[in-house]
C-alpha cells in the first residue's frame, strides 16, 4: 500500500481500466490537446485538473478523444458510443456545465436501458469536478449532487479519498449503466494511502469511518474531512460518534445509517449542497420516516446556506460548512432531547 493524490489515484485507475479494456475511451476538451514541454512529442494536456495527464501517449488518439467545447456534443457522443459498445468515460469539467447537456442526461442516458427494454447498456462515465473554497465563484463551484441523485437511472458517486476515488471510478467503468462521478476540486491535491492491485469500492456501500455512541454523523465527499475533525475534537472530552461517509447518493446505503441511528438516537447530517431538495433532507426524510422511533433528539442538517456560492474569499469561507458548524449540530442534538 503506498500514498498518492486523489489525482493519481483516479489517473491511476482510468490508465488501469484502458490497460483491462480495450473499449475504454476517455473524451473531453483538452484531454488529448497541447504539446509536451521540449521533448517535442505530443502528450495530453490532461484536462484542466490533469486528471488524465499521460494517457495519449500510451493509449493514442482513438481512445483519448479531444472534443469541442459543447457539453451537449460530449454527452450525446457519450452516448452513442456506449450504445455501440464503447465504455466511454467522458469529462465535463465543472460539474456547473451539466445544464448545458441535462436533457442528454436525464432525457436520455439514463432512460435508455428502460425505454428499450433492457436490451441496451449504456455504459457511461460522466466525470466532473464540484465544490466550492477554491473562489471559483458562483459558476464553477456548485456541488449538484442532489439534483443528479434525483434522476432514476443515474447512479452517482461522491468519494471522499484517494482509495475510494480509485476503487468507485473502476467500479464505475465497469458499470453496465451510466454513472455520474462527482470529484471535489479542493481533493484533488489530498494525499492518502491506496491499497496495491485492483481495488473496486461497491456501490450503495457506505463507509463507517469512526464508530461512537452518542450521535450518528453523515458526511459527504468534502465535508467527510471537516465532520472527521469536528468528531475527533469532540471525542477528547468523551463525545463518542459514528461517522459514516455515503459514498454513493444514488443508491443511499439506507441500512448503514439506521443500524447507526438504532444505536445513537441522534443524527447530523453534512452536506455542501444548498439546504432544499439536498441529500441532507433525504436522509433527515429517512430517519423521519423509517428511524422515527428511534430519535432522541431532532435531526440536524449542516448545509451551505441557500444563496449562489460567493466569489469574494471571506464569504466564501461563512458559505462552505465547516468543522464549527458541525460541531455545534452535534451539542444542539446531544443538549435537545
Amino acid at each position: 500500500m503506498g500514498e498518492m493524490t486523489m489525482r493519481d489515484a483516479l489517473n491511476a485507475a482510468l490508465k488501469e481500466e484502458m490497460e483491462r479494456d480495450d473499449s475504454v475511451i476517455v473524451m473531453g476538451e483538452d484531454v488529448s490537446g497541447g504539446a509536451g514541454g521540449t521533448s517535442g512529442k505530443r502528450d495530453a494536456a490532461g484536462g484542466i485538473f490533469g486528471v488524465t495527464k499521460g494517457l495519449l501517449p500510451q493509449f493514442g488518439e482513438d481512445r483519448v478523444i479531444d472534443t469541442p467545447i459543447s457539453e451537449s456534443a460530449i454527452v450525446g457522443l457519450a452516448n452513442g458510443a456506449a450504445l455501440a459498445g464503447m465504455r466511454p468515460v467522458a469529462e465535463l469539467m465543472f460539474a456547473d456545465f451539466v445544464g448545458v447537456s441535462f436533457d442528454q442526461i436525464f432525457n436520455q442516458m439514463a432512460k435508455f436501458r428502460y425505454m428499450f427494454g433492457g436490451k441496451a447498456k449504456t455504459p457511461v462515465v460522466l466525470r466532473m469536478a464540484m465544490g466550492a473554497g477554491m473562489n471559483a465563484a458562483a459558476q464553477h463551484s456548485q456541488t449538484i449532487y442532489p439534483i443528479l441523485s434525483s434522476v432514476p437511472g443515474l447512479k452517482v458517486c461522491v468519494p471522499s479519498s484517494p482509495a475510494d476515488a480509485k476503487g468507485m471510478l473502476k467500479q464505475a467503468i465497469r458499470d453496465d449503466d451510466p454513472v455520474v462521478f462527482f470529484e471535489h476540486k479542493a481533493l484533488y491535491a489530498r494525499k492518502g494511502p491506496v491499497p496495491d492491485g485492483d481495488i473496486v469500492v461497491p456501490f450503495g456501500e457506505a463507509a463507517l469511518l469512526r464508530e461512537g455512541r452518542d450521535v450518528t454523523v453523515v458526511a459527504i465527499a468534502r465535508m467527510v474531512q471537516f465532520a472527521a475533525k469536528a468528531v475527533d475534537k469532540l471525542a477528547e472530552e468523551g463525545i463518542t460518534c459514528d461517522l459514516i461517509d455515503m459514498r454513493t447518493t444514488s443508491p443511499i446505503d439506507e441500512e448503514t445509517i439506521l443500524e447507526s441511528l438504532s444505536q445513537t438516537g441522534r443524527l447530523v447530517v453534512v452536506d455542501e449542497s444548498n439546504p432544499i431538495c439536498s441529500i441532507a433532507s433525504e436522509i433527515a426524510g429517512l430517519a423521519a420516516s423509517e428511524g422515527y422511533h428511534d430519535l432522541m433528539a431532532p435531526v440536524q442538517k449542516v448545509t451551505a446556506p441557500h444563496t449562489p456560492v460567493p466569489f469574494a474569499r471571506e464569504l466564501e469561507r461563512m458559505y462552505v460548512p465547516g468543522p464549527a458548524n458541525i460541531e455545534a449540530a452535534i451539542r444542539s442534538v446531544l443538549e435537545n432531547e
